[in-house]
This record gives C-alpha cells, sequence and structure tokens, in this order.
C-alpha cells in the first residue's frame, strides 16, 4: 500500500477524507504495529505525533510505539488537575520505554489567568475547562504534524464503539491502532509485556484524567464512568472537535 504521493496538503480537508478511507480500507484487519508502521512510512516520523494521557490504557499504545519507532514525538497535555500520580507514570514510562522525543504541554497562562483565574472553571463550565486545557493546547501542539496516533479502543463504548482504524480529523489523519483491540487484548499485552500499570488502578480508578473530574469506578460499571460523573459529559473534546 502506497498512498504517500496521494497525501495532500493539510489545507485540503476534502481529500484527506479520500486518503483516510484508502488507508482504513487497507488496514482494517492488521496489527497495532503494523498500523504504526504504516504511518511512519507513508507519513514520515517528523509529521507524525502520538497523543498520550499516560492514563491506565496508555502503556500498551507507548510500548507499540517504541518498538516501532521511540523517536516518534509523543505529546501529553499536562492540564494543571492531573494527579501527582500521572506526572510519575508519564516519566516512569517514558524511561522504561526508551521514548526520546516526549513533549508535556500546557495551558496558555494568559488563556487561564482570563478565563480561569479563580481555578474553578471545572466546576461551573467542564466544557470550557477542557477546551482552555486540553482542546486548544493539543490544537497548538499538532500545529506541525500531518497526522496523530491515539489509543482509543471500540471496547470503551460510547462514541468510541464504531471508531475506524483511520479517520480524517480535518486536514490531517487520525491513527487509531488499537481500535480493534478487545479487553482481553489489553490485558494479556500488559502481562506478557510485563508493563506497570497506572499507580491509581489499584485504587479502583478505571480511567483517569484531571483530578477533579475523576472518581473511582463502582462494580459493574463502564471504565469510565468515573469520568464527569453525572454531568452530562463522556469526553474532553479533542476526540469530537475537529483539531486541524
Amino acid at each position: 500500500m502506497s498512498v504517500a504521493a496521494d497525501m495532500v496538503s493539510r489545507f485540503d480537508p476534502a481529500r484527506v477524507v479520500n486518503v483516510a478511507a484508502r488507508f482504513d480500507r487497507a488496514l482494517q484487519s492488521a496489527a497495532p504495529a503494523e498500523i504504526i508502521g504504516a504511518a511512519v512510512r507513508e507519513i514520515g516520523r517528523d509529521k507524525l505525533a502520538l497523543v498520550s494521557s499516560f492514563g491506565t490504557e496508555s502503556a500498551a499504545l507507548l510500548k507499540f510505539v517504541a518498538d516501532v519507532d521511540p523517536a516518534i514525538p509523543v505529546i501529553f497535555l499536562d492540564t494543571g488537575w492531573l494527579f501527582e500520580e500521572t506526572l510519575a507514570y508519564r516519566d516512569q514510562l517514558t524511561e522504561l520505554l526508551g521514548l526520546r522525543d516526549v513533549r508535556s504541554i500546557k495551558p496558555d497562562e494568559a488563556v487561564l489567568a482570563r478565563e480561569d483565574k479563580d481555578r474553578e472553571l471545572w466546576l461551573s463550565h467542564p466544557d470550557a475547562c477542557c477546551r482552555i486545557r486540553k482542546v486548544e493546547p493539543l490544537a497548538r501542539a499538532l500545529a506541525p504534524f500531518d497526522a496523530w496516533l491515539n489509543g482509543r479502543k471500540r471496547f470503551q463504548g460510547g462514541d468510541r464503539a464504531h471508531i475506524p482504524v483511520v479517520e480524517a480529523d480535518g486536514a490531517r489523519l487520525k491513527f487509531n491502532p488499537l481500535a480493534n483491540m478487545s479487553a482481553d487484548d489489553l490485558k494479556a499485552m500488559y502481562e506478557t509485556a510485563n508493563l506497570p500499570r497506572h499507580p491509581l488502578q489499584v485504587h479502583g480508578f478505571t480511567s483517569i484524567g484531571c483530578m477533579p473530574c475523576t472518581t473511582r469506578t463502582r462494580p459493574g460499571e463502564d471504565p469510565r464512568a468515573g469520568r464527569w460523573r453525572d454531568r452530562g459529559k463522556t469526553e474532553c473534546g479533542i476526540h469530537t472537535t475537529t483539531l486541524a
């Protein structure tokens, strides 16, 4: 498969849709490492980034990426509200996997001072808080890239239940290398590769984001039920907003 010649400027979103569809058809049954390898070959390492939260399921994709090319840039959104355990886990996995280019991206200080000077926006308007602390910083961080990798899986349910392997994100390609993985596949990956778990997982956290908007998951609940509990919100916006 070669679609590199068809790849087009990020300023032509309509054509990117066609390229994404061709990628998706070719990679529908491919393993995660094959998907990542194809992205590197066709896009080029310098135009490809991985976005990772270093959360409870992040180590699997980071391991796949490190095995393909540990120099692929990794974008980590340090929102200012993360658990200390998440920051420590980022450092642990970076060293363990030999990741060479982890970029910790923070919100714009001027925007925070103007829109969230009292640090209470998460309570009054969680969508706006996610926008200034995650969506806008990520859009800036992805500006130099033509494509990005993320760790969503269909088994997570909700808006993620029917994600393709490759999709268009405005004028940028978006790869979902773990889309086809099951919960059992993920568990086996951690055991086979001896990957460390997020420190908060043993305390009942199955999906971890910002501290004020993350709670423990109760027995029998969806793994993401602890995110924005009782707020009528299931996504931060980086996967539901066009970033390019």
